[in-house]
């Protein structure tokens, strides 16, 4: 007989643990930590691309009445004993990563001088009166001219370059694409967004004297990471360091490691032992949080003559800005190897290549090798056209299935468990293909113009990366039988704090009613990675599961032992254990008070108490996730408007915790994709000055814009624990290209070939007219 019931919690569309709170303002975020004597921050950007620091004059500034400290790259940067992160990769190039501007400036917003006074609106007056003087130095904006370009970024880095890295090399290739009867070339440019969490990046961080202690509340994805880093800068034992995070709003990668400002707060509250406040407002996120996504690839495919891929090869480049953070090759890297994605490709071959320039620095963004997809799945819809297919058949006759798996794809990524075509077909199914194709034919002879994309993908999730392959939990049963999860959180929006719970009961053998998980407090919480990668779900809820196991051993051990009864014949289920046809049980609560209180009762070889910590270890090397995204839209072309119509998702996520917090998943990635697609753009102008630093010039989508987004799914459970996979990222990975195929199919009739983003109305009307101009006139169906 089993000795454990299992609870139905985990699959349960469970609300949002964390909603009333959050929904009611009951939330506690960084700005609203006070503590006593408490200081705040403001800093002095540079208003250069990149220019000479001759002389910095504070004297003003000091001598403003509140003004507790002002510091220059003098004063501060020499305090630090190590700048690194555990998300370095051993053997890249080095990154430069100075808390202050020393000696040049190098994007504007550039942090030059650290203000620190009795409040925000002192430190901004102060910070007004610090006279800067530069000797300007012609900037390096064009990330794809920097390479040839004769000023440096940074003088120890020539060619501006950050280093590159290839895999077989594209000319080998060269044979196979000679001898194929068909080579489709395209060279795709990718503009530079921004992850734009909606709390924006802010630190506390209090120094303890007497003790040598550090606390630092923070918004972050990754509290052991900023724990270790801390460590590392101030030259102090990490068990010194505590890092508290509460509520998170957002961080979508921005927010996996300390950027430059976290560091001088973190230098400063050493210094003044005062607790230290900054709170970034939205234009600084704008101008110097990080960028992301800008690259170029130029991607060829060879293919015979029934349309099947004989070879695929992509040359990346990217910008990396003035200061990446993290190492900016890891995900350049990801993109080449995945550049094949879910087809059955023979020969593959890649290249990237990094290069600094004068811009912000680059920083992770959900779903970081997303250009892959965009890449490739905008050449599969230019190649059917040539090739006189339709985009959908030419896919099905080179899409792998879940009966291929386990397949490694021509870079030697080995996919698993995944279901590339049943998601694909799923997708298909919803929207129902045929009949929007001919409700298209219809409206061309109407004048109007509509388009329907596909993406299909896979994706890497739960890397297990030296940082990131172990998580654990924390199980503390109390003497009244109330559970708690300790967990390193990460929790920024993605509802690991119900996720948890849910885990947690199923685990024990609980109602949900009676956990509640304890998140984000290194003091606590054991060692985790935090929230990146796709990782949460599985990790979580095998350090849970390990957990749970040592304490369900317990109870039903201490059950047996009171009841009289065999460890075997004992069931525990809704907090209650007891033996079938007997009446006898003992609640969870009775449980807890012998194992706490009456240790006399315990058999032999049970320890007292009722907590444990476990660790799971991810033994896979990642645990793949895939999706396919259809997105159907109108153009008008008078105008270049695009109306987005239907958007539907089939998504392999294998078993859901919770398909509510799933949908939500793929919701936010999703709009973020479409913004990226439409809309969101940190564009400079030729002189490295940033033109969208405020919402008023970066756009995002909102209600209006975003059509209903209609789910399918198909389960496929990975070798992981519970069989669940990542679901963070992919929804900002798929539906990019799903809505650049939508809209170059709606234009398919000029000729139309998309070859930058984002399409903004003003970007279409240029195709249109310049395939008019080429001769490509509108033709009727």
């Amino acid at each position: 007989m089993s000795t454990t019931e299992k609870t139905t919690a985990v699959g349960a569309r469970v609300p949002r643990i964390e909603d009333l709170r959050l929904l009611t303002g009951a939330g506690t975020f960084v700005d609203d930590i006070t503590r006593p004597g408490m200081v705040h921050a403001c800093f002095v950007r540079s208003p250069l691309a990149r220019a000479r620091i001759t002389a910095i004059d504070i004297t003003e500034a000091a001598a403003l009445d509140g003004v507790v400290a002002v510091y220059t790259a003098a004063d501060l940067n020499p305090l630090v004993t190590e700048i690194s992160y555990a998300l370095d990769t051993p053997g890249f190039p080095e990154v430069p990563r100075p808390p202050l501007a020393e000696g040049e400036v190098r994007f504007v917003g550039d942090p030059v001088v650290l203000v620190v006074a009795a409040d925000r609106y002192i430190a901004e007056d102060a910070a007004e009166l610090v006279v800067v003087d530069y000797d300007p130095l012609e900037p390096v904006v064009d990330y794809e001219t920097a390479g040839a370009a004769a000023e440096l970024v940074h003088a120890q880095h020539p060619g501006n370059s950050a280093g590159g890295l290839a895999g077989r090399a594209p000319a080998d290739l060269a044979p196979v694409f000679d001898a194929a009867p068909h080579v489709v070339r395209q060279t795709v440019h990718q503009q530079a967004y921004a992850p734009v969490p909606l709390e924006t990046r802010g630190i506390v961080a209090e120094w303890t004297a007497p003790t040598g202690e550090m606390t630092i509340w923070t918004s972050t994805q990754s509290p052991h990471e900023v724990r270790g880093f801390c460590s590392r800068l101030l030259g102090v034992d990490e068990h010194r360091v505590r890092v508290i995070v509460r509520d998170t709003g957002g961080g979508f990668g921005q927010k996996v490691a300390p950027q430059r400002e976290e560091t001088c707060v973190m230098l400063a509250a050493r210094t003044l032992r005062h607790a230290v406040k900054w709170i970034e407002d939205r234009q600084e996120n704008l101008m110097a949080a990080g960028a992301a996504r800008h690259e170029h690839g130029e991607v060829a495919m060879a293919f015979d003559d029934d349309g099947r891929i004989l070879a695929a090869t992509i040359e990346h480049v990217q910008n990396v800005g003035a200061y990446p953070i993290p190492s900016p090759l890891t995900a350049s890297i990801a993109v080449g190897m995945l550049f094949p994605g879910p087809y059955r490709i023979p020969e593959a071959g890649f290249s990237t290549a990094s290069y600094y320039s004068n811009t912000v620095g680059r920083v992770a963004y959900r779903g970081p090798w997303q250009f892959e997809s965009v890449s490739r799945e905008l050449l599969l819809d230019t190649a059917a056209r040539r090739l006189g297919l339709d985009p959908v058949e030419l896919r099905r006759r080179n899409m792998l299935s879940h009966k291929e798996m386990p397949v490694a794809n021509p870079n030697g990524m080995p996919y698993s468990d995944a279901s590339p075509l049943e998601t694909f077909e799923q997708a298909l199914r919803i929207l129902d293909y045929d009949a929007f194709r001919a409700e298209q034919a219809r409206a061309r002879t109407e004048g109007r113009y509509l388009g329907v994309g596909t993406c299909t993908y896979v994706e890497p999730t739960t890397g297990s990366t030296p940082f990131l392959s172990t998580e654990g939990a924390t199980i503390r049963i109390s003497a009244t039988g109330k559970v708690n999860v300790y967990l390193s959180g990460g929790s920024a929006g993605n509802s690991l704090e119900t996720t948890a719970i849910q885990l947690t009961a199923d685990a024990l053998g609980v109602d949900i009613a009676e956990v509640q998980t304890v998140q984000g407090d290194t003091a606590v919480a054991p060692q985790g990675g935090g929230t990146n990668g796709s990782r949460s779900g599985s990790m979580v809820a095998g350090a849970i599961a390990q957990t749970a196991e040592v304490l369900r051993e317990r109870i039903i051990a201490i059950a047996a032992h009171q009841l009289g009864a065999e460890v075997e014949d004992v069931e525990f289920a809704h907090g209650r254990a007891g033996v079938a046809g007997t009446g006898k049980s003992l609640s969870l609560a009775e449980i807890a008070q012998i194992a706490y209180f009456r240790t006399e009762l315990l058999p032999v070889g049970v320890p007292p108490g009722l907590e444990a910590t476990g660790r799971h270890r991810a033994d896979q090397m990642m645990i793949w996730a895939n999706a396919t995204h259809v997105c159907t839209c109108e153009v008008d072309i008078a105008t270049g408007a695009v109306q987005l119509l239907r958007f539907v998702v089939s998504e392999d996520v294998g078993p859901m915790i919770n398909p509510n917090v799933v949908e939500g998943q793929i919701y936010g990635g999703t709009v973020q994709g479409i913004g990226g697609a439409l809309y969101e753009h940190l564009a400079y102008d030729d002189d490295g000055n940033p033109v969208a630093t405020t919402f008023l010039d970066y756009l995002l989508p909102t209600a209006a814009e975003v059509p209903v987004i209609e789910l399918g799914h198909t389960e496929t459970p990975s070798s992981g624990p519970g069989g669940f996979k990542g679901v963070g990222e992919g929804g900002a990975i798929g539906s990019t290209p799903a809505v650049l195929n939508a809209v170059a199919d709606a234009l398919a009739p000029f000729g139309v070939q998309i070859d930058r983003l984002p399409l903004s109305p003003a970007r279409i009307m240029t195709m249109i007219d310049a395939a008019r101009t080429n001769g490509n006139t509108e033709v009727t169906a």
